[in-house]
């Protein structure tokens, strides 16, 4: 009796086992799950680093204008330049740090980094972003530099929101606090690199430790967000 009571507990568990396999299957073809936590988290420190070397540069020119009583174009000129610049080299630094961490995941889970899932969260990211640095490369033409943080992270929100349907559900939520402290940061013109700080360094690293925890401290498991 313990045998054949054994043998049908095995067999009711068969259908549950099947149903969860196959629910994974299909998660793996429509939905990139090998996001990294550690990729948020990677990022979220670029951002900090960079928006501090932004604030010494930008109490160095001020700093200079309150000893000398006057604003000169020349350097003026020169701090677009140095913030610009600044600006492409975090995002370089972040988009490869990201990049790794990712790649180590996909090697461990045994999955492709590139495949159709991948390209559709890609392309998903890029249209709102793309949209957002013209808009962006305009306003700066302008000189018009007070909505520049603000309209950064409302368009990076926007590009998560869009690309969260092909990856973990988490990423949406983070880029509904994008959206939301980009839309606080517009009643706070002059505050700019505080809320681009919190957007994209410290939002990056709580919600890259929460995925972490989540998803990837237990032993490795192929699961998506739902």
């Amino acid at each position: 009796m313990y045998y054949k009571a054994l043998f049908m507990e095995e067999k009711n568990q068969q259908p549950a086992e099947t149903l969860k396999d196959i629910k994974q299957i299909m998660e793996r073809s429509s939905r990139f799950i090998s996001l990294s936590g550690l990729s948020g988290i990677a990022a979220g420190t670029c951002a900090l680093i960079g928006a501090w070397v932004g604030w010494k540069s930008l109490d160095g020119y001020y700093g200079s204008y309150n000893s000398r009583g006057i604003f000169s174009g020349d350097d003026f000129s020169a701090l677009k330049i140095k913030l610009a610049g600044l600006a492409i080299i975090v995002f370089i630094v972040a988009c490869a740090s990201s990049f790794y961490f990712t790649w180590l995941r996909t090697k461990k889970q045994g999955l492709p980094l590139w495949d159709h899932t991948s390209r559709r969260l890609l392309w998903n990211m890029l249209v709102p972003l793309s949209a957002g640095a013209a808009f962006i490369l305009a306003m700066l033409r302008y000189d018009e530099w007070r909505f520049v943080a603000p309209s950064s992270l409302i368009f990076y929100g926007l590009a998560l929101v869009n690309a969260s349907k092909y990856t973990l559900s988490d990423i949406r939520y983070l880029g509904y606090c994008e959206i939301i402290l980009g839309l606080v940061n517009m009643l706070f013109i002059g505050y700019g690199l505080y809320f681009w700080a919190t957007g994209f360094g410290v939002l990056h690293i709580f919600y890259g430790t929460i995925m972490w925890f989540k998803y990837e401290r237990s032993p490795l498991s192929p699961k998506g967000g739902t």
